[in-house]
């Protein structure tokens, strides 16, 4: 089976300047990592390779035995589609659209039948604690809620790769905390690996495994491993 993600000798520049130099990371099927750096050092720029969104200089990138770099824009759409989940720092959810619609979309997108979706959305964000506020606008909801809104549909269509950048850092302590718990309890339970990229020590207590990324390169950092549910608790 191949790994969640795998990135070989990968070289990233933008002009000039050098951005990711022989990076290589494997990230194996329901692993949870940290990717750690300074801002500008590249997390972002790593978390777009993965996701298809650039294509490395050199090297390659493969996401679930998929190489990114050599499918085009519509192949690399399918693969993030189907099989990946985003948590952004932004929550980037749909102003005119309520929790539940917002939940629905990756689901629509994928052609499921919209009452079907529903029924799922529901679901998921009664899984996180928003059963009750099913039909309200993203205004409506604090930054805390917003952020479960956001894991939802995340996670809704069961992906087998979540990527995460920064998503606690537009919350406070005491909300990051309620929402990174909410994130390793609903990756534990749907078995899905986690590549999270963060300069919070808070949020990269989640992760079994830290990686920094400094001049350029990747370096493992040792780390405790939190509780994981028994294995057939998972997906």
């Amino acid at each position: 089976m191949f790994p969640a993600v795998e990135l070989d000798g990968v070289r990233k520049a933008f002009g000039a300047h050098l951005v990711l130099d022989e990076v290589s990371l494997r990230v194996e099927r329901g692993e949870r990592v940290a990717l750690l750096g300074e801002s500008g050092s590249g997390k972002s720029t790593l978390l777009n390779l993965v996701a298809g969104l650039e294509s490395p200089d050199a090297g390659f990138v493969r996401v679930l035995g998929h190489e990114m770099h050599a499918l085009d824009a519509d192949g690399r759409a399918r693969v993030r589609r189907e099989h990946v989940g985003f948590v952004f720092q932004a929550f980037h959810l749909l102003a005119h659209l309520s929790a539940v619609q917002n939940v629905c979309v990756p689901l629509l997108l994928a052609g499921e039948r919209a009452d079907d979706a529903q029924r799922r959305a529901a679901h998921w964000l009664d899984g996180v604690g928003l059963g009750g506020r099913l039909n309200a606008l993203p205004r409506e909801l604090s930054g805390g809620e917003q952020q479960r809104v956001a894991l939802a549909r995340a996670l809704v269509h069961e992906p087998e790769l979540v990527l995460a950048d920064e998503p606690t850092g537009n919350l406070d302590p005491a909300n990051a905390q309620r929402a990174l718990d909410g994130i390793a309890s609903t990756i534990e339970r749907c078995g899905a690996a986690l590549v999270l990229v963060t300069h919070s020590e808070q949020a990269a207590r989640i992760a079994e495994r830290r990686v920094r990324l400094q001049r350029q390169t990747l370096e493992d950092e040792p780390v405790a491993a939190p509780p994981r549910a028994p294995r057939s608790a998972r997906r």
